[in-house]
C-alpha cells in the first residue's frame, strides 16, 4: 500500500484527531468523510435504543412543570 504525506492546518489536523479512533491511522477518517458512494441517511436513527427519546421525554415533562409552576406565581414574587 503506498502513502503520501499531505500538509494540514493544525486545526484541520486537531478536527481530524478528534475523529479518528483510537484504533485507526489518519487515513480511515479521512476515507469515511469523503466516501461519494455512502448511503447520507445511514447516520439517521443512530441514537434509536439508546433511550435518547425517553431521556427527551422527560426533560420536555420537566420543562413543562417548571413552566406552569412559574405562571402559577403571582409576578414579582
Amino acid at each position: 500500500m503506498a502513502t503520501k504525506t499531505i500538509t494540514v492546518r493544525e486545526e484541520a489536523y486537531e478536527r481530524l484527531q478528534a475523529m479518528k479512533r483510537d484504533d485507526e491511522s489518519f487515513s480511515d477518517p479521512l476515507l469515511r468523510l469523503t466516501n461519494a458512494e455512502e448511503d447520507v441517511m445511514a447516520g439517521f436513527g443512530a441514537l434509536a435504543g439508546e433511550g435518547f427519546a425517553d431521556a427527551v421525554g422527560e426533560a420536555r415533562e420537566q420543562l413543562d412543570e417548571d413552566f406552569e409552576d412559574r405562571t402559577d406565581e403571582p409576578l414579582g414574587q
